[in-house]
């Protein structure tokens, strides 16, 4: 069974954390960035209301196919608390620099929708909440499956050793996921499987209506896969992290 490594902090002023850092602030800031600017673009626009959910669908996955593409070869390409405990709790990245992710993506997240903010003019930057007749249960568990279901992929085509011909292709395949999921849940919970994606929104416009949901939920479901495909489906000796002390 895979072992969950603590690190330590050193790890915050050695070279490749702070290049890490540096590319996972950038990838998810432009992430948030076109998400929510699609999101506020379809408000605008005022359209047809299964028009905008495609639209804001697609933008997510373009811009997360992008950006983990983008940011894979020195960061990983996280842009999601989600998946950064995903990749913990399967024994693939420390405790330690989880928490200093964590730190980024927020801090990315709400650089942006201040920025996004600003360049509307002060458009109103809408936040992940539940819809009328959605109970905070309900939503918890759709954010659980939904983000599950993005881990999976992301260990599938990306994490998983023996992912063979899907090689090269998780950036997209993740995408693709996203957008599907945004489809599916978006009327209801809105579909955020991303603490960080909630998060920036949520302090600009300083509405925290469910926000809660957007961290319990996301956060169980990315865990569960990760431990889960990690456990069950990759056969390989472990190799334990540099560091360190483990749970």
């Amino acid at each position: 069974m895979a072992k969950i490594a603590f690190g330590t902090f050193q790890e915050a002023y050695q070279p490749d954390c702070l290049r890490a850092l540096v590319v996972e602030f950038i990838a998810t800031f432009l992430f948030v960035f076109a998400g929510v600017g699609a999101a506020m673009a379809s408000d605008k626009l005022n359209g047809d209301p299964l028009v905008g959910l495609f639209f804001v669908a697609m933008a997510h996955t373009l811009v997360v196919a992008v950006m983990i593409s983008a940011g894979f070869r020195i960061s990983g390409g996280h842009l999601n608390p989600a998946v950064t405990i995903g990749l913990c709790a399967g024994g693939n990245f420390t405790v330690v620099r989880s928490l200093l992710y964590w730190i980024d993506q927020l801090l990315a997240s709400v650089a942006a929708c201040a920025l996004l903010n600003f360049v509307t003019g002060g458009l109103a930057t809408p936040i992940h909440s539940l819809a009328s007749g959605v109970g905070s249960l309900q939503g918890v568990l759709l954010e659980i499956i939904l983000t599950f279901s993005l881990l999976f992929t992301v260990y599938a085509t990306m994490v998983d050793p023996k992912k063979g011909n899907l090689d090269g292709l998780g950036p997209l395949l993740t995408g693709l996921v996203v957008g599907a999921n945004i489809m599916a849940g978006g009327p209801f919970s809105g579909a955020s499987m991303n603490p960080a994606r909630s998060f920036g929104p949520a302090f600009i416009s300083g509405d925290w209506t469910d926000h809660w949901v957007y961290w319990v939920g996301p956060l169980i479901g990315g865990g569960l896969a990760g431990f889960i495909y990690e456990n069950f489906f990759i056969v390989r000796s472990y190799v334990q992290l540099a560091g360190e002390d483990t749970f």
